[in-house]
């Protein structure tokens, strides 16, 4: 006559955590918490807890949470492997699709259309950055991808130029960020950034992580090695590590960043002239208006041509004999 109910275990990411919020109910009598269960201290109080609200015997309730921990481990570690194994959705090009792309990889103005793609899609003016970023974001495939940092002050259109650009990798081939702390990117998957474009906005969302940073660009990749419980139960060395190389997509407002990141970057500077504002308060009367639908729907086709021939890019030796 007793039933456990356990809300949050979606949560548990880790062996070492199982924190659930747990409802005990026996006929019209009901007891919740919400705990550690991994914790002994945790489980002994909420036996006598249950026992005390419930009216059961504590050894009664010590076996039904011994069962309970049992099969709730079970769930976490198969819910913690199916992560671990859980692969991107790449979707299939058809055969329209593929040829479309390949016929427009090779078009002979390749970095014209390349800028007027992204005019068309409302990213007014900025010919230069818009080409370099693209550029920047596209070298992800090689062996030493290019790390961009734009800089501006505040609402100058850094972020609409790394939104515009980033609008036109596959979902699948990027990793945004607004923030993240100095040890975050060492616990990644180990192949969770590897030729992959990793954009943080704003100096805040660096600044932590600036020396992980500096080693992705330079080494392409991370180690760490930290002290944790094993499955014996003692203390034991974890490694972690984190395989790249990985393109770095980075804009602030701050002139006093990191000077060792700052010199393995292309820093470009916005243009905050009077002609370029009068063109973005065009593009955005535009977007207020009936033509803005049409507008959108090209938008989001020349969108979906970009990705499909960014999914086509294989990274090719050259060699420059002069």
């Amino acid at each position: 006559d007793r039933h456990y109910q356990v809300r949050g275990l979606e949560r548990n990411m880790s062996s070492l955590t199982l924190r659930v919020c747990l409802q005990a109910t026996r006929q019209d009598l009901i007891y919740l918490d919400t705990l550690d269960l991994v914790k002994a201290r945790s489980r002994n109080a909420l036996i006598q807890a249950i026992a005390v609200e419930l009216f059961v015997e504590e050894s009664t309730v010590k076996k039904d949470i011994g069962i309970l921990l049992l099969q709730l481990e079970d769930l976490r570690n198969r819910q913690i492997e199916a992560v671990k194994n859980q692969t991107p959705s790449i979707p299939e090009l058809t055969t329209e699709d593929r040829e479309h792309a390949l016929q427009w990889l090779r078009s002979p103005n390749l970095s014209e259309q390349i800028v007027n793609d992204l005019d068309q899609c409302g990213m007014v003016g900025e010919a230069f950055n818009k080409l370099a970023a693209y550029l920047a974001v596209v070298s992800r495939k090689l062996a030493q991808p290019l790390a961009i940092l734009i800089q501006s002050s505040s609402s100058a259109g850094k972020t609409t130029l790394m939104d515009s650009v980033l609008a036109m990798v596959p979902p699948e081939d990027q990793l945004r960020l607004s923030n993240l702390t100095g040890q975050s990117l060492y616990y990644l998957d180990s192949q969770a950034i590897r030729h992959k474009t990793l954009a943080i906005s704003e100096e805040q969302g660096i600044a932590e992580a600036s020396y992980a940073l500096k080693l992705l660009q330079s080494e392409g990749r991370l180690s760490h090695a930290t002290v944790a419980k094993g499955s014996d139960g003692r203390m034991a060395m974890q490694a972690y590590h984190v395989e790249g190389p990985v393109q770095l997509f980075l804009t602030s407002t701050s002139l006093e960043m990191d000077e060792e990141l700052v010199n393995r970057c292309l820093v470009l500077s916005v243009d905050e002239t009077r002609e370029q504002t009068l063109a973005i308060q065009a593009q955005q009367r535009l977007l207020q208006t009936r033509q803005s639908v049409a507008f959108l729907r090209q938008c989001k086709d020349i969108r979906h041509l970009h990705q499909n021939a960014q999914r086509l890019l294989r990274p090719l030796q050259v060699y420059n004999p002069f």
